[in-house]
This record gives structure tokens, C-alpha cells and sequence, in this order.
């Protein structure tokens, strides 16, 4: 597509047309995308085949059983699902305001975090804007960075997983989370005062998913210690899958320390002292680039930095 295109591109294109990008992309079918959209699927065909001569490529490859996207196409997607996401939230945010609410703010936050840090953070914040529509999604970095990247989150609580993320967000530190070995009470090393490497090596354990800081941290530390990586292992990013198989197995795990003493407070988890070095990791708010934050993520960010500051 040449760029004396872009003027005529932004006049044509509309939302019904990105509407039905995202669709085929969900679907990968003609008929399925026909029906969601309430349209003939004749029409999906003439519709996908304006936008494709508009664009001057193919947004999918039509093979037998599905639509592929292409990789224009796959650029395409990304900023059809960000441009939707964008109206979306300014449906709901204007929608809000006419009630006479404060809007709506979407928060992402890894584990560490929702432990016990943005939790406060939002009673703080809403104390301060009760008629504060907040939506809280807890999971790893990677993936909140993507939610970040189309516009499903207005800022983030995590830790960057590659460079090249750096490039689409910003970054600023707000806290670094010890790591602590747990054991459920009952299991045979909590009577142990300090297990040996040979210990660590024999009992299974539950790890975070390869490719994540956590696990790379973790590695290092059984690496620099001279311990062998555990072969008996599940691996997840999930706490709560992480808390029922120390509950009702013999693993042990590396957690971060809000989650670890909260859990030793409640009985549930003991305390065990390992022949590794496990280094904080630090994680701050992450937000999109030469984009300023809106009032809401502003006044959280404050909220965030209060409860930080507060003795714990």
C-alpha cells in the first residue's frame, strides 16, 4: 500500500470493517465470523475483499479449512483489536461519567504484587473515588505486557521478560519482592533447620514456567549454588495451583515473601532456610510509551506510592 493511500485508508476505513478483521481472526471461518456478525456470509467475502484491495494485500490465506492470517495481516489484527479496545473503554468510561461516576480504570498486576501491595492500593483508591470503576487482572508480565501493548489495561504492575519491550513502554520501579523456600507444615524438611543441597535435590517441586524472570532467577540460584535443576517438577505461573499441590504433596516452591508470609501467619505454609542465594526481583508500572496517564491511573499510581511508603 503506498502512503498516497493513508488519506483515503482513513476515510473509508470504519469500525464495522475492523470489527470484522478481529472476527475472522477469532474465528479463522467465513461462516462462523457471518454469524457472529449478523451478516451473509457473501457478504463477509465482499467485505474482506474491499478491505484487502484497499490495503493492496492479503489480510489472510484462504486455505481448506480455515483463514490464516498473513503477516500484513497479522499487523493488520493487532491494530484493529487495539483500536476496538480503545472505543470500547471509551464507551464504558463516557457511560460511567453520565451517571456521575469517576470512569474506568484497568489495572494489570503480577502475584507478587496482588498479595498485599495493590490490594491496598485500591481500598486507598477508592476511599478516595468510590464511583471508581476498577478491574483487576492478575497474571504473569508477559502477558499483562500484552494486554498492556492492545490497549486492554490502562497500566501494569510487573517486570519487563525480554528487551525489545523496552521499546513500546516505560518503566519505573516501584518495589523489589524477596523470593523464600516453603514447604507445607507437614512435610519431612520442616523439621530440618537448614536442608541440604542433596534435600533440594530429592523433593519435587513446583517452578515457574521457562522463560519467565522468576524461573530464570531460580535457575541461576540452583546454578550458583551447584544444585542440580529439580527433573520431579510442575511448572505454573498460577499461586493458587502452586498452594494446593504444597497443600497436598511433598514440594516445595520459591515464592515471593508477601505471598510466603502471609501464608506462614495464616499456618499454612512453614518457613525453610536454603543452601541458595535468591536475589529481590523488582517490579514497577509499566505503561505505553509517549502516552500520558489518564487522571484515574495518575491518582492510582499516588495511591500506590503512599501504601509503599506506609511502615508494613
Amino acid at each position: 500500500m503506498s502512503l498516497n493511500k493513508l488519506p483515503t485508508l482513513h476515510n473509508w476505513l470504519r469500525l464495522r470493517h475492523l470489527q470484522l478483521i478481529e472476527t475472522l481472526a477469532d474465528t479463522g471461518n467465513m461462516h462462523a465470523t457471518a454469524q457472529q456478525m449478523g451478516l451473509s456470509q457473501p457478504a463477509v467475502s465482499k467485505m474482506l475483499r474491499e478491505i484487502e484491495q484497499m490495503f493492496d494485500f492479503a489480510l489472510f490465506d484462504r486455505q481448506p479449512r480455515e483463514l490464516v492470517a498473513t503477516e500484513l495481516g497479522l499487523t493488520v489484527i493487532a491494530y484493529a483489536r487495539r483500536t476496538l479496545n480503545d472505543c470500547q473503554h471509551f464507551a464504558q468510561e463516557l457511560d460511567t461519567l453520565r451517571q456521575g461516576g469517576y470512569g474506568h480504570l484497568r489495572v494489570g498486576a503480577i502475584f507478587a504484587a496482588t498479595a498485599q501491595v495493590v490490594p491496598k492500593t485500591l481500598l486507598q483508591l477508592k476511599r478516595q473515588r468510590p464511583l471508581l470503576t476498577i478491574e483487576l487482572v492478575e497474571h504473569t508480565s508477559d502477558y499483562l505486557l500484552q494486554m498492556l501493548l492492545h490497549k486492554q489495561l490502562d497500566l501494569a504492575i510487573g517486570r519487563f521478560t525480554e528487551p525489545r519491550q523496552q521499546e513500546h513502554f516505560s518503566y519505573q520501579e516501584v518495589a523489589s519482592e524477596p523470593f523464600l523456600l516453603c514447604a507445607d507444615p507437614a512435610h519431612p524438611l520442616a523439621r530440618e533447620a537448614t536442608p541440604s543441597a542433596r534435600d533440594l535435590e530429592q523433593w519435587p517441586w513446583v517452578v515457574y514456567p521457562s522463560n519467565t524472570p522468576l524461573r530464570r532467577m531460580i535457575e541461576q540460584a540452583f546454578n550458583d549454588a551447584g544444585i542440580r535443576f529439580p527433573l520431579n517438577r510442575v511448572e505454573t505461573a498460577s499461586v493458587q495451583s502452586t498452594l494446593h499441590l504444597l497443600h497436598h504433596s511433598q514440594a516445595l516452591a520459591l515464592l515471593p515473601e508477601a505471598i510466603v508470609l502471609q501464608q506462614v501467619a495464616l499456618g499454612q505454609l512453614v518457613l525453610l532456610q536454603p543452601p541458595l542465594q535468591t536475589p529481590s526481583l523488582g517490579y514497577g508500572l509499566l505503561r505505553r510509551k509517549d502516552e500520558p496517564l489518564s487522571a484515574n491511573a495518575m491518582q492510582f499510581y499516588e495511591a500506590l506510592q503512599s501504601v509503599l511508603d506506609s511502615p508494613r
